[in-house]
């Protein structure tokens, strides 16, 4: 169904298609030199002024009095005024006609490719059925609210789930067009729809802040920041108008005072030069393909901060990557359990599940998950501290010898002298591309975990794909350099960096910068925030549900599609080729007829059908970034059900 503002464009739409009907016949006459300037003429064009001259009038007037002389529409009054004193009426109306659709193709351009984030605010819940009250408007509803969600009702806020098991379809947040399986302690998020099953969930956050919220404002406000290639045009736009105006003006004196040139016909070429520098196709060529690309990248999850970093990302000549959640799934699991105290495997897993229980930590997680799996209560701790990119202490309250310490073979050696025995087991786990995290106590190193990850099966396609573009790829990861490598030449990575802290992430973000100028930064946007803040684009992936990674990232990715950092760069480079071509064309051509004018020969029809027809072809050539396409898509939909069928089976 359209909606009131589309409407109102068809209306519009018809109305100047009748008033061109109504004007081209005696335009046609005119050409062939067969005029009717009687009554009907001039009642006709009085009407055509009326109807779609009138907002022309009003805003030029009031430019005029701000002596605003770079607005557009003073430069069609005095253009429009100039025909009529001419007595080329139907060159006038003409004008005023194709102003007006000129304008409205502008609407309808800026409306079209800003419809992906309209249809995001469109999804944008406005209720909530609370439990044992009812339905409530979704800003009254606050932060540990129990709701009730049916099947094929929206979740309207960010919660978890406390009863209950469903399919919930994310495609809004994340742009992953098969649904998930959600159940207990699971988050779900706002705007998503739950497709089958009732749940209950325990609000996590009010409406304003939940995931959709930001996504809206943060794509919304993307158009304050704005790219190169936007100042650019703006601030030409901003002395084009007033130099055109006195370029016209010129062309009138010269000839007339000087040369002693009819005032009639050189008026009339100054008029056709107005009309030629109506900078529409040029204002256009920018906004309508920048929202379009925008509007494209939401619909595929990619949440895109400003028009700079749309560009920017087209730029790069470097990527670096994190390891664990970018080129890995980030599911590590537990290989290796090693025990050295003389505690069994159990005992020595619920301490360490109890140092860890607290930790947003991919490994800290497996940790806990692999207790929980074996039924095993963790143990209880106190006085943490967490050392980042490190490691954690605690005392433990319910071992002997209380001090933990569990992190790198790197943290753990600062407090004890490793055995070389255990160094040797540490190198054998290393060799099979383990991740090796140890534990100690006050006195000595009191175990070993193991812990393995899987390779995203796009990751390899990724890179290739990426080095096909002539842009290097490079590893940064905090796992140890010997696991980095292992991982690296399965998906066709020969630059790693292993073994780094966060600000060593960074100092090596700072030299890629060095060396190749513009790099991008991916990683999970939390612990690799300081090398996502110092390259050039920073992406965050996987971020949804994450407020940290969305307000440390330039550009987020809300879902684990690591295939979509080629589209993106695709998608950028296309638009910035776009721009660059509507840019081009619209100044070539309004220099050929305004070169024409300046020489005498050029006249108002094909000033007109100029101006306009550039128009149409910017904006339709811009609304073209609609159709780049995820190549990887494919493979990821191949995967996805090679992964459902797994489950089913």
């Amino acid at each position: 169904m359209a909606t009131f503002k589309e409407l109102r464009g068809i209306q519009k739409f018809r109305m100047i298609i009748i008033g061109l009907l109504c004007i081209l016949p005696l335009e046609i006459l005119s050409l062939y030199g067969q005029r009717f300037l009687g009554i009907g003429e001039r009642i006709l064009f009085l009407i055509i002024g009326i109807i779609f001259g009138k907002e022309i009038l009003l805003k030029g007037v009031k430019s005029l009095f701000r002596l605003k002389f770079s607005d557009i529409n003073l430069l069609m009054i005095i253009a429009i005024g100039g025909a009529s004193y001419l007595g080329e009426l139907p060159e006038a109306m003409i004008i005023i006609v194709l102003f007006a659709l000129g304008e409205m193709l502008e609407d309808y351009g800026i409306m079209k490719s800003k419809q992906a984030l309209e249809n995001l605010t469109n999804t944008m819940p406005k209720i909530g059925f609370i439990k044992d009250i009812g339905e409530v408007a979704i800003d009254k509803i606050t932060i540990g609210s129990i709701l009730i969600v049916k099947s094929g009702e929206q979740i309207p806020v960010d919660g978890k789930i406390i009863f209950g098991d469903a399919l919930v379809d994310e495609t809004t947040i994340t742009g992953e067009p098969l649904p998930k399986s959600k159940t207990i302690s699971e988050a779900v998020f706002s705007g998503t729809m739950n497709i089958s099953g009732y749940l209950e969930i325990e609000t996590t956050k009010k409406g304003e802040d939940s995931t959709l919220a930001k996504i809206i404002n943060i794509t919304y406000n993307s158009s304050q920041k704005k790219a190169n290639y936007q100042r650019f045009i703006q601030k030409f736009a901003h002395y084009y108008t007033p130099s055109v105006m006195v370029l016209a003006l010129l062309l009138v004196v010269i000839p007339v005072v000087f040369l002693g040139g009819d005032f009639n016909h050189w008026f009339g070429q100054a008029i056709t030069l107005l009309i030629i520098a109506c900078p529409c196709a040029l204002v256009l060529s920018t906004p309508v393909a920048v929202f379009s690309a925008i509007g494209n990248a939401t619909s595929h999850g990619i949440v895109i901060k400003g028009a700079k970093y749309l560009e920017e990302i087209g730029k790069i000549k470097a990527i670096a990557m994190d390891k664990t959640r970018t080129l890995t799934k980030g599911e590590p699991q537990i290989s290796d359990i090693i025990s050295l105290d003389g505690d069994d495997e159990n005992t020595f897993l619920a301490c360490i599940g109890g140092m860890e229980q607290y930790s947003e930590h991919p490994i800290a997680r497996c940790v806990v998950q692999e207790a929980q799996k074996r039924g095993i209560e963790l143990h209880k701790h106190k006085d943490f501290v967490s050392v980042g990119g490190k490691g954690i202490k605690s005392e433990c309250l319910i071992c002997k010898d209380t001090h933990r310490c569990l992190g790198s073979a790197k943290f753990v050696g600062e407090e004890h002298n490793i055995p070389e025995q255990i160094k040797k087991k540490i190198y054998a786990l290393e060799e099979e591309g383990k991740t090796i995290i140890l534990v100690s106590s006050h006195q000595k190193v009191i175990g070993i975990i193991g812990i393995i990850d899987t390779i995203r099966q796009e990751s390899k396609d990724t890179v290739n794909e990426l080095r096909k573009m002539s842009i290097e790829v490079v590893m940064l990861t905090g796992d140890h350099q010997k696991a980095g490598e292992i991982i690296a030449k399965e998906v066709g990575i020969t630059n790693i960096k292993g073994g780094l802290l966060p600000d060593q992430k960074a100092e090596e973000i700072e030299k890629l910068v060095k060396e190749y100028g513009s790099v991008a930064m991916l990683g999970d946007g939390v612990n690799d925030a300081p090398a996502l803040v110092l390259s050039s684009v920073g992406i965050a992936m996987g971020a949804v549900g994450s407020d940290m990674a969305i307000e440390n990232a330039d550009i987020a990715l809300m879902n684990d599609k690591i295939g979509l950092i080629p589209y993106l760069i695709r998608l950028s480079r296309n638009c910035h080729n776009i721009i660059k071509f509507n840019t081009a064309l619209a100044i070539g051509v309004k220099a050929c007829v305004l070169g024409l004018a300046v020489f005498g020969i050029s006249n108002l029809s094909l000033a007109i059908v100029s101006d306009v027809g550039v128009t149409i072809f910017v904006v339709i050539n811009s609304l073209r970034l609609f159709g780049v396409k995820n190549k990887s898509l494919k493979f990821e939909h191949k995967s996805k059900k090679d992964d459902c069928c797994e489950a089913c089976h």
